[in-house]
């Protein structure tokens, strides 16, 4: 009785995390760039522009590949291909704080190949870890350095912004 009991409320537990974990702004689950609902294709942004995911708004400023490098030696990452580093602003549109985390970003190339955040380069990148779960208040903003370790014959095309690890996210050409 016991066993069926805890295992009762473990899977409550889980299903109620599983409900409130993400935020999306649609039934795809894809906000567009502006954050509206409703549309049958969602807009993607470009670099430049702001797009919403979430509780965050999230301008791409810059993004620049073929780095081999992060950090100065002693305290510095090889890549084990190329290192593409992105500027990203992040704004918090919400009306409580909202954790931002680096490695809940992906980028793709035109082949679709999907590519995570390099999270440890990303601390060599950023001097005041930026981009490393990043509690942002209401209404303020950071700036930090999302980096990717890409091959080298490889080159981006799109980027996959989330507020959270289970968000929809938004895209943003590069």
């Amino acid at each position: 009785m016991r066993k069926i009991a805890t295992l009762a409320l473990l899977a409550t537990g889980l299903i109620a995390l599983g409900c409130g974990a993400g935020s999306t702004d649609d039934a795809t689950g894809k906000a567009d760039a502006g954050g509206a609902k409703g549309d049958d294709k969602p807009k993607t942004a470009k670099v430049g522009e702001p797009a919403r995911d979430g509780k965050f708004e999230f301008t791409v400023k810059s993004s620049k590949c073929g780095v081999a490098k992060v950090g100065s030696a002693p305290l510095d990452q090889k890549a084990q291909g190329q290192f593409c580093l992105v500027t990203i602003n992040v704004k918090n549109i919400g009306k409580e704080a909202q954790m931002f985390d680096g490695s809940s970003q992906k980028a793709y190339a035109a082949d679709g190949t999907e590519y995570s955040a390099d999270s440890g380069a990303a601390i060599y990148a950023n001097k005041n870890a930026e981009t490393f779960l990043n509690d942002i208040n209401p209404g303020n903003q950071v700036t930090g350095v999302v980096v990717f370790d890409i091959p080298k014959n490889v080159k981006l095309t799109k980027l996959e912004l989330h507020d959270s690890p289970f968000s929809g996210g938004v895209d943003v050409t590069l």
